[in-house]
């Protein structure tokens, strides 16, 4: 399918996601990767804070209001809670978290998991995995919508962690 996958490996796309387990026979897989110059352990509190906004173009999915550049002291999420807000709305739930490891949302009948792989001490990997049953023509648009806003997203996620993990003010 057109733009169903940016960053990732064929073993990272073999691989089993929690929302797999949500959605039997989806017509969407959509897959996402970057690699993260910081260990899980800083990469994690940013994919938590994701239930505070989108980390995307925030210009066009937070209503022009910016995603928040430094880390909140956030508790652990937990299935049930919400899972994004945009605009100042809460968007979706949360259907599945392992802390440190994974958090599996749902939004507008799609289910996604981001999922966080230790390399070495140094370094990660951020994988998020969209899958969704609909029909044909919506899972191509909602494919390539999620391509161009999430890739911003994990980039976002990549450049707040490594900086944020370098002492630096991420700005």
């Amino acid at each position: 399918m057109i733009g169903d996958r940016w960053g990732v490996s064929d073993d990272e796309i073999a691989r089993p996601y929690p929302c797999d387990d949500f959605v039997t026979s989806p017509t969407l897989r959509a897959w996402r990767g970057v690699s993260i110059e910081a260990p899980a352990e800083a990469v994690w509190p940013w994919v938590v804070q994701l239930r505070l906004a989108p980390y995307s173009y925030d210009w066009i999915d937070n209503l022009g209001r910016r995603s928040p550049r430094e880390l909140r002291d956030l508790p652990e999420p937990q299935a049930g809670d919400k899972f994004t807000a945009a605009g100042g709305r809460e968007l979706g739930r949360i259907v599945s978290v392992a802390s440190g490891e994974q958090l599996t949302g749902a939004i507008m009948g799609a289910f996604m998991s981001y999922v966080v792989v230790p390399r070495d001490r140094d370094t990660s990997r951020l994988l998020l995995k969209v899958v969704m049953r609909t029909n044909r023509l919506v899972a191509v648009g909602v494919s390539v919508g999620d391509l161009v806003m999430a890739r911003r997203q994990l980039l976002n996620f990549k450049r707040l962690a490594e900086r944020h993990r370098s002492g630096h003010s991420p700005g």
